[in-house]
Order: structure tokens, then sequence, then C-alpha cells
């Protein structure tokens, strides 16, 4: 078969594997983030792009504009001054119950940001732990946002620097320390400037989350903060201002697309050569009492900011004698839903299902197309579009949906499917970010040997790509699953009001006043947190060494 044969089946297969993942994501993203922009923004059969400035100089938009990037910059820096030690620890020892630990740490990333809201509110607001002992309240401060969004986003640097740190050799390092170089020093120039790739991806990651935050603000921030989602939020559905909205979203939409452009700089400079070594043979033993105090610190972090608030979040939760809370979570005699707060369990289970389902098969064909060494320039752009829907406004999105999909061909606002279509957006990224490094992996002389003897480009994925990526599938699959349960900013505006997700039920019973609302809050929190948890260890049981971290 000759070169331009071989270049023009490998082009038609990759148009083939971006097929259905273009026409997803532009029909289910694309498409309501359009359709809402455009309904803002054209008023009277005119587009008034003069609008935009008028909304950014209002003072109160500007207040939210600048709250916005404010507590990202503060969320980032002190999640990296908590979680950088922590890395380290992870990377270069070894301690009894290190792997559970490390599914411990990953346990808040995966919950859903209500139950992070809904844990730190147990913690420190109104009747919380800190309130019972103490007196001392911090829901009402900006406190209670910074520490909520290191919780969320702690394992997001543990994981990416620290996955990075356990492959470079020490013995750079040591050489270093050997010719005259204080540790200090030796770390400063060796090891820092080949982490630095790492750290700025996990912080720009951070900064993203942060700048995006909904869940958290919304449940911790109260009327006194509000960043550019929870504006996007009330805009929408108490002010009926599309107009703003719109606004709000082409300026988030823009500082996503600048905040992504710099991550993926940044991965490619983290992808470049590095010497890296198995990380099994760099974890040592703690030696000296620096790394044993090192160590002893990091455990205490691990044990007051993430530990604590779900422990607190679980006793709140039991405080009604007899499972009061749970048992009422049974009956429809509260007045919050239709149906029985506990039905939202089954109806959240069922909607992961089918969002998980289409997460995989759209993200598994992206991952095959994207891990193809001959891939284009837009090809490779695609890889970058992937990840916007992970910062463009979830409420954009949701709102979208009731805007563009409510007449034929595509008149889904009734259907089942609309709530899992939302959720798949969200776990798609996570799908394509875990397969993609298994993916490169897979040595391409294979495929090649299999296309020569005439295998279609299906017929290689079955029989050499499949097998060899089969664990890291079912790592991806539990990712999205763990995210689809927890999507909360799309489906509050999607979800019928007599089948409710959990993230949703859980934000309603806490807006309504009354122990028992919070009671059973609390408990739906809690139930949610242990369904995330165990798909997170059984994760961490399948997960390799080469699998994507997030």
């Amino acid at each position: 078969m000759t070169t331009r044969g071989r270049g023009s089946r490998g082009s038609a297969a990759r148009l083939g594997l971006l097929a259905l993942p273009v026409a997803f994501f532009a029909v289910f993203f694309a498409w309501p983030v359009a359709a809402i922009v455009a309904r803002g923004l054209r008023i009277d059969g005119g587009w008034r792009f003069g609008r935009i400035a008028d909304v950014v100089a209002q003072p109160d938009i500007r207040h939210v504009l600048w709250f916005t990037c404010w507590q990202a910059l503060a969320s980032t820096a002190l999640t990296l001054l908590l979680a950088l030690p922590a890395a380290f620890v992870f990377a270069r020892l070894d301690f009894p119950g290190k792997q559970v630990l490390r599914a411990v740490v990953t346990v808040p990333f995966v919950l859903p940001t209500v139950v992070a809201g809904s844990a730190f509110l147990a913690l420190v607001g109104h009747g919380g732990l800190l309130d019972q002992l103490w007196g001392v309240r911090l829901d009402t401060t900006v406190w209670a946002i910074l520490l909520a969004h290191v919780f969320f986003n702690y394992a997001v640097v543990v994981r990416t620097v620290g996955g990075l740190w356990a492959q470079l050799d020490p013995r750079q390092e040591e050489a270093a320390r050997m010719l005259g170089a204080s540790p200090l020093r030796a770390w400063r120039q060796v090891t820092l400037p080949a982490l630095a790739p790492a750290v700025a991806a996990a912080a720009l990651m951070v900064f993203l989350f942060t700048f995006t935050s909904f869940g958290v603000v919304q449940i911790l921030g109260g009327p006194a903060f509000s960043t550019l989602e929870v504006e996007i939020y009330r805009q929408t559905s108490e002010v009926f201002d599309l107009s703003t909205a719109a606004v709000l979203t082409l300026v988030q939409f823009a500082a996503v697309g600048a905040i992504l452009a710099v991550h993926a700089w940044t991965v490619r400079r983290r992808e470049t050569a590095l010497r890296l070594v198995d990380p099994k043979v760099t974890a040592r033993r703690p030696r000296g009492a620096g790394q044993r105090a090192l160590l002893a610190g990091v455990l205490l972090t691990i044990a007051l900011l993430l530990v604590l608030p779900l422990a607190v979040l679980v006793r709140r939760s039991l405080d009604a004698p007899g499972f009061g809370y749970y048992r009422a979570l049974t009956r429809t005699d509260g007045g919050t839903f239709l149906v029985a707060p506990v039905h939202a369990v089954w109806t959240s289970l069922q909607y992961a299902v089918a969002a998980t389902a289409i997460a995989v098969v759209v993200g598994a064909l992206a991952a095959a197309a994207l891990a193809r060494r001959d891939a284009g320039r837009l090809v490779r752009g695609f890889d970058a579009l992937l990840m916007l829907p992970l910062g463009v406004s979830a409420v954009t999105v949701g709102f979208g949906f009731l805007i563009a999909l409510d007449k034929p061909p595509l008149d889904l606002r009734q259907s089942w499917i609309l709530v899992p279509l939302a959720q798949a957006l969200v776990g798609a990224p996570f799908v394509v970010r875990t397969m993609l490094p298994v993916l490169r992996a897979v040595d391409v002389r294979l495929r090649e040997a299999a296309a020569v003897l005439g295998a279609s480009p299906w017929q290689v994925w079955r029989e050499i790509d499949l097998p060899l990526v089969r664990r890291a599938l079912l790592v991806a699959a539990g990712f999205a699953f763990a995210v689809s349960l927890g999507e909360f900013g799309a489906t509050v505006f999607i979800a019928r009001p007599d089948n409710p997700t959990l993230p949703v039920a859980v934000a309603r019973l806490l807006s309504r006043p009354g122990d028992l609302n919070y009671g059973q809050a609390m408990a739906l929190s809690t139930i949610l947190m242990v369904v995330c948890a165990a798909a997170l260890l059984i994760l961490e049981r399948l997960r390799t060494d080469r699998t994507g971290e997030f």
C-alpha cells in the first residue's frame, strides 16, 4: 500500500472517529450556548453588541468580576500552599496506608460541589461544629468559600504534581547535593524547574474550577458573595434578564478560553522528554526528623481539611434520634418535592448510568482520534475544545437546553434523556483525559501491522487498542459516573420536579427553612458522598500507572 493510500485511509479513520464526538458537542454544547447568547444579544431583530460594554460598566457587575477573579486567585494560592507538601509526601515517601490515604484525598474532588458546600455548612455554619464549640461562624465570610475550594481541589495538585514528582529521577538532585548544593538550592535549581509545568498545569486547573465555581458559592456565599456563574444563574432564573446573562456568559467564555489555551501549552511542556523512572523505586521510608514532621503535618492537614468536614456532615445527618432524618426521606409530606426525597437517589443513579454510557462512547472515540500520531493541528485543536464544558457556565448550558431543544427535530424538553445529555457533557472530558495517555502509550507498530493485514479501523480498535486500554476504560467510566452523579449547574434547570437529582434535591432542601429540611439535606448529602466514595475506591483498585490522573 502506498504512503498516500495509508495517509488517506488514516485521515478517513480520524474523521470517522471524530464524527460522533463533533456532532455531540456541536448539538448539545455549541448550539445551546449560542442559542442563549443570541437570545440575549439579539433585540428587536438586531444585534446589540454595545450591550457588552454597558453591562460590564455596571458597578455591581464589576464587583462580581473582581470577586470572581480575586477568590479564584486566593483559592489557587491557598490550594498550592497546602497541597504541594502532600504532593511530595505521596511522591517520595512510603508509609503504611498510603494507597488508602490517596483515595481519601481524591474523594472530595469527585464529590458534587453541593456536598462540599453542605459539609462546610455543617462545619462552619449556624449550629455547626465551630459554632457549638466556640461560637464561631464562617459561613458569612469569604474564608468558608476559600477553604471549601481547597477541600475540593486539593487532589488536583496532589495527583497532577505528585504524579510527575514520583517519576523524576532523584539521582539528579542527589548529584547536585554531592557537588555542594544545599537541599533547598538543589530542589530549587534541579527539581523545581522539572516540576514547573506540572505545577502550572495544576494551578490553572484549580483556577478554572474556582473561577467557574457555582455550588460552593451558592451555598456558602449567600447574598454577599457572587461569582460570574452565580450571577449568570441569578440573572437567568430570578431577574429573567437574558441580555445581561448572555453578556456574562461571553465574558466567562473568553476567560475560560484563555485559561484553557495556557493550560494546553503547559501540558505540552509537561509531555516533553524528561528522564523518568518507575515511581515505585523513588518512594522511601521517611528519613530524619524533617521528613517525619512533614508527613505528620500533611496527615494533620488531611484530617482537618478533608476528613473533618465529611465526618461532621455524617454526624449532622444523625442528629435526629433513630435515623429520623433518613426515615423522613421516605415521606412526601414535607412539601418540598412532588415525590419522596429518597426517590432522588434512584433517579440520580439511573441518570448517571445513562450519562456514563454516552460519555464513554463519545470520549473513547475522541480519545482514539486524538491519540493517533498523524493527527493534524485541527484534530489537536479539538482536544482543547473538549475541555470547554468544564469551564463554560453550566447554568448557561442548562438554560440553553430549554431554549434550543424545544422544537422539532430535537424537541427534548419533556424527555428524560435531557438530564443525562447535560451530565455527559461534563463526563466526556474526563473520559478523554483518562484514556488519552494510555492510548498514546500503545505501540503504533501494532496498529500498522493490523492495518497492513487488512484490518478495518474498527477491527484495529477492537483487537489491538481495547484489550490494552480496557482497565483505563473502566476507570474513565467510573470518573464519568461520579461527576455525572454530582452535576448541578445545568441539571438545576432541566431536572423535572417529579424526578429531582440528588444535588438538586440537596440544594432545594437547604433553601427552605426548618431543621427537618436541613437534616434531610445532610442525609441526602451523606448518601451521595458514600456512593461517590465507593465508586472512587473501586477506581483506585483498577487504576494503572499509565492511566491518566483525571
